[in-house]
C-alpha cells in the first residue's frame, strides 16, 4: 500500500480511529442501509462525536480544526473499507467548504457547528435531469420577490438526497448572462415549503448511499441565504472547490485500488490451480505488477496534488489530470483483479466484487472523464496564443 510522503503519526491515528469507526458503526449495517438505500439518521451523530465530520474545518466554527489531509485520511479509508453510506466525503469535504470559503460571517456561525454536531446534512445540487457536466446550460431558476427567492426546477442524482437539510443549490438567478447568471442559495430544507424529493434511486454500487431527485415548486428561500456578496458568483465558486472535489474522488480511487490489490493479492496466493498457487503463475504475477505499479504512480502523483492544495496552488488543470487518469487506472485495476478471482470474482460475497461496481462511477463523479480530457485540451490551447 501506498505511503503518502505527508503522512505522519497525527495522521496514521486520524486514519486508524475512522476505521475503527468504520468497522464498529458502519460495516455492520452496510447489508441492511443497501436495501434501505440510506444509511440511518443516528449515524450522522455518531460519526460526529467521532470527530469524523468537518476535520478541516476552523474549531471556531465547530470543526475539528485540522486540514484537508486529516479529511484525506477519513475519506480514502472509507472507500478502502468498502462502507460508502455516509455520504461524509461530500458533506465535509465540499459542502462544509463552500460554507467556509463564501459565507457571511453570520451564515458561517449558523451552520457550520450543526454541520459539524450533525444536525445538519449537507447537500450540493448541481445536476439536472437534462444537464450534467453542463452547468450553463442549467435550467433551475430563481426570482426575487421582496426578501425571498422564488425557486422552480429540478435535480438529479443528489448525494445525500433523502436526507440532507442544508442543501447549496446551484441555480439561474439571471438566465439571460449563461454562466454569470449563476448563483448559490443555501436551501435550509426544514424551514421552506415547495420542496419535493423523490425515492432513492436505485444504482448499480454504493447501494447503502443516499442518492435522490429533488423538485422545487414556487419552493421561497430568504434573499439572505445567498451564498456570497452578489448574485452571479456561483459558476466562480463551483470552480473554485472543483479542483478539491476532483482530488478527493481521485484519492477514494487510489485506496480502492489499494484494496483491490491487497484482496487480489491474498485470494491468488492461497487459490491452488494445476496444484500450484494462481500467485506462483507468471500472468497473475504480470498481472499484479502493473496493477501495482498503476496504483504507486497514482500515489506519486496525488502526494503532488495534496501538497499543492494545502498551500492554495492546485490549478483546475492538474486536478483534472489527477481526476482522469487516477479513476481511469482504478477502473483498470478492479477489472483485473476481478479476472484475477476468476468465477469468484463475479460473486457478491468477496470484496472484490463489491469494489467492481463501486468504483465505475468514480470516471463518472466531478465531472466526467471526457470533461476532465477537454479542460485539459483548453489549456493546452492556450500556448498557441
Amino acid at each position: 500500500m501506498h505511503q503518502a510522503s505527508w503522512m505522519n503519526p497525527e495522521l496514521e491515528t486520524v486514519r486508524d480511529n475512522a476505521r475503527r469507526f468504520y468497522e464498529t458503526e458502519l460495516l455492520p449495517h452496510e447489508e441492511r442501509w443497501s436495501r434501505q438505500q440510506c444509511v440511518d439518521r443516528e449515524v450522522w451523530y455518531k460519526a460526529a462525536a467521532a470527530g469524523l465530520l468537518c476535520p478541516g474545518i476552523s474549531e471556531e466554527y465547530g470543526g475539528g480544526g485540522g486540514n484537508f489531509l486529516h479529511e484525506a485520511v477519513i475519506f480514502a479509508e472509507q472507500g478502502r473499507m468498502m462502507c460508502p453510506g455516509l455520504g461524509n466525503a461530500l458533506h465535509s469535504g465540499i459542502v462544509a467548504h463552500y460554507l467556509d470559503n463564501f459565507a457571511t460571517e453570520e451564515q458561517k456561525r449558523e451552520w457550520l457547528p450543526k454541520m459539524a454536531s450533525g444536525e445538519l446534512v449537507g447537500g450540493l445540487a448541481m445536476t439536472e435531469p437534462g444537464t450534467g457536466s453542463d452547468l450553463q446550460s442549467i435550467r433551475t431558476s430563481a426570482v426575487r420577490d421582496g426578501d425571498h427567492y422564488v425557486i422552480n426546477g429540478a435535480k438529479t442524482y443528489i448525494t445525500n438526497g433523502t436526507t440532507a437539510n442544508l442543501i447549496c443549490l446551484v441555480l439561474k438567478t439571471d438566465p439571460t448572462k449563461g454562466g454569470k447568471g449563476i448563483s448559490i442559495v443555501v436551501v435550509e430544507t426544514d424551514k421552506v415549503k415547495g420542496l419535493r424529493r423523490g425515492s432513492p434511486l436505485s444504482k448499480v454500487g454504493l447501494h447503502s448511499q443516499d442518492t435522490a431527485e429533488l423538485y422545487f415548486d414556487d419552493m421561497h428561500v430568504p434573499c439572505a441565504n445567498l451564498l456570497g456578496p452578489e448574485e452571479g458568483q456561483g459558476f466562480r465558486q463551483l470552480m473554485k472547490e472543483l479542483a478539491r472535489e476532483r482530488l478527493i474522488t481521485s484519492l477514494m480511487s487510489l485506496a480502492c485500488m489499494e484494496r483491490a490489490i491487497e484482496e487480489t493479492l491474498a485470494f491468488t496466493g492461497a487459490r491452488k490451480v494445476f496444484g500450484q498457487s494462481l500467485l506462483s503463475m507468471q500472468n497473475t504475477r504480470f498481472k499484479l505488477a502493473e496493477c501495482e505499479t498503476k496504483a504507486t504512480l497514482a500515489g506519486a502523483f496525488l502526494d503532488q496534488c495534496a501538497n499543492k492544495l494545502l498551500i492554495g496552488q492546485l490549478d483546475g488543470t492538474t486536478a483534472a489530470m489527477a481526476k482522469w487518469w487516477v479513476t481511469e487506472a482504478c477502473g483498470q485495476v478492479v477489472d483485473e483483479c476481478v479476472q484475477l478471482h476468476g468465477g469468484a470474482g463475479y460473486m457478491l460475497e468477496y470484496p472484490i466484487a463489491r469494489l467492481y461496481q463501486n468504483v465505475r462511477i468514480h470516471r463518472i463523479l466531478a465531472g466526467t472523464n471526457e470533461i476532465m480530457k477537454e479542460l485539459i485540451a483548453r489549456d493546452m490551447e492556450k500556448r498557441l496564443t
